[in-house]
């Protein structure tokens, strides 16, 4: 499923990906489950919904994914983003 939906963590991608990456894979995520390329105008405000809360949570995910045997920097600024994380929900 999803075939176009590339892997945005390293070590497949070496840098962090970008915003737009990440709403590009939330897009075709949409895209799929929907089976609208472009949703009819009735429909484009709950699709546009879909795709805003899909790629929040994409962030969240990469955010928080630990990478073994990646850089104790990596490590540590995915910790720390975690913890932002947290910091925001809690509030």
């Amino acid at each position: 499923m999803c075939r176009s939906i590339k892997t945005l963590r390293p070590p497949v991608l070496p840098e962090e990906a970008t915003e737009d990456d990440i709403r590009a894979a939330a897009l075709q995520y949409v895209r799929k489950v929907s089976g609208f390329r472009e949703p009819a105008a009735h429909n484009r405000e709950v699709f546009a919904q879909a795709v805003d809360e899909i790629a929040e949570a994409t962030a969240r995910l990469l955010q928080g994914i630990e990478v073994r045997g990646g850089s104790k920097r990596a490590t540590t600024e995915a910790t720390q983003a975690t913890g932002a994380v947290k910091e925001t929900a809690d509030a």
